[in-house]
């Protein structure tokens, strides 16, 4: 198991690598190029200088987040294979800088949502949260515009300008697109793909909605258990999986989020984790919290726990974390409390690793 952060590379990011480089434990960064517009190929050129500065800190660039998946292809459209092409390309141009994991997303036209991205929790710290009437009774466009006036003049990743001047077109469109043509346009991405990771030697990890639940209208797929089965079997190659986050599998009280990690971990079919914790407020409102269990309604030792029994031995990030002490950057991302959860989810493994091998020893001297 490899623990990592997240981080953003030139200027667009509060937290330097040498800061994340002093964080114990840390290995490495997943990291992207959040300029270059979705549909177009990742340059190697920047990408190789992306790897060199990363490197020069001391720090391995393993996984790439954010290979956006363009419209087109979601829809199905006839210009989808120029895109899906576009797509190869970068997957090849990652593979040269030694990428070995591509965490991506298929929700259609809307990314990650959320109605407020520092609501202020009882300890003073600052959180993102959630409340589904809010957003069900707004227009998606002033959703779109609150995120962004939230962002404190950094990306959004999922919620690119070019994007959202199409919004509610895309809406529109969706309310004529059937689960199982969605379905059917997923698959036709994967059979493509999947081809080309193998050979790059590169594990496609899809991320569950987020949240896991539809607005809008629009789709929703990687939403629990029964759907992801669904979508492991639109492609039974070992380098289609999942990146499983508890914290967007975890925001429906129904999903058992420790089962869902040993189910596909245990297959081998989850190639990257993130981590995090959630406060239920309602079946369809939480906040994001500490990542200590005691915090929020999920129980991180079982699901540490869940994924080093199940053999587990891919990437894991502490997910969202708080704004404490003062700190102000990308909302979610910044350096304090994701230190704080990076070394208490190193800690549980550790316990964890080191009682199992205290009873093996047991048994093995009995």
């Amino acid at each position: 198991m490899k623990m990592i952060l997240r981080w953003f590379p030139f200027g667009d990011d509060s937290v330097s690598l040498e800061y994340i480089r002093q964080v114990p434990g840390v290995s490495g960064v997943a990291t992207c190029l959040t300029d270059v517009p979705v549909g177009e190929v990742w340059p190697l050129d920047r990408l190789k200088v992306l790897k060199e500065e990363v490197n020069k800190h001391g720090l391995e660039m393993e996984v790439i987040e954010s290979v956006n998946v363009h419209e087109d292809i979601k829809k199905g459209l006839p210009s989808r294979d120029r895109y899906i092409d576009a797509y190869l390309q970068t997957i090849e141009n990652l593979a040269k800088v030694g990428v070995k994991c591509l965490c991506y997303n298929f929700m259609p036209v809307l990314d990650w949502v959320r109605t407020d991205l520092a609501h202020k929790l009882p300890d003073g710290s600052e959180a993102m949260a959630y409340r589904h009437t809010q957003v069900a009774n707004m227009d998606p466009s002033l959703v779109a515009r609150a995120m962004r006036n939230q962002a404190n003049g950094f990306s959004l990743p999922g919620w690119e300008p070019e994007r959202l001047s199409a919004m509610a077109e895309d809406i529109e469109f969706y309310r004529h697109v059937s689960e199982e043509e969605y379905w059917n346009n997923m698959k036709y991405f994967l059979d493509a793909v999947i081809p080309v990771a193998e050979a790059c030697d590169i594990k496609m990890a899809i991320h569950p909605d987020d949240p896991p639940w539809s607005i809008f209208g629009l789709p929703r797929v990687i939403t629990d258990a029964a759907h992801i089965r669904t979508f492991l079997a639109l492609n039974d190659s070992p380098y289609n999986g999942i990146t499983l986050c508890t914290g967007s599998l975890g925001s429906d009280r129904n999903n058992d989020v420790p089962a869902i990690v040993r189910e596909f971990a245990g297959k081998g079919r989850v190639h990257f984790a993130h981590i995090r914790n959630v406060k239920h407020l309602s079946d369809k409102d939480f906040d994001e919290t500490a990542h200590l269990s005691q915090c929020g309604d999920l129980d991180m030792y079982e699901i540490v726990k869940a994924f080093y029994d199940a053999g587990f031995d891919a990437y894991i990030r502490p997910d969202h974390g708080r704004m404490i002490w003062g700190e102000r950057g990308r909302p979610g991302y910044g350096l304090f409390d994701r230190a704080i959860g990076a070394n208490y989810l190193l800690g549980l493994w550790e316990a964890i690793e080191k009682s199992n091998k205290n009873k093996e020893g047991a048994h093995g001297n009995a």
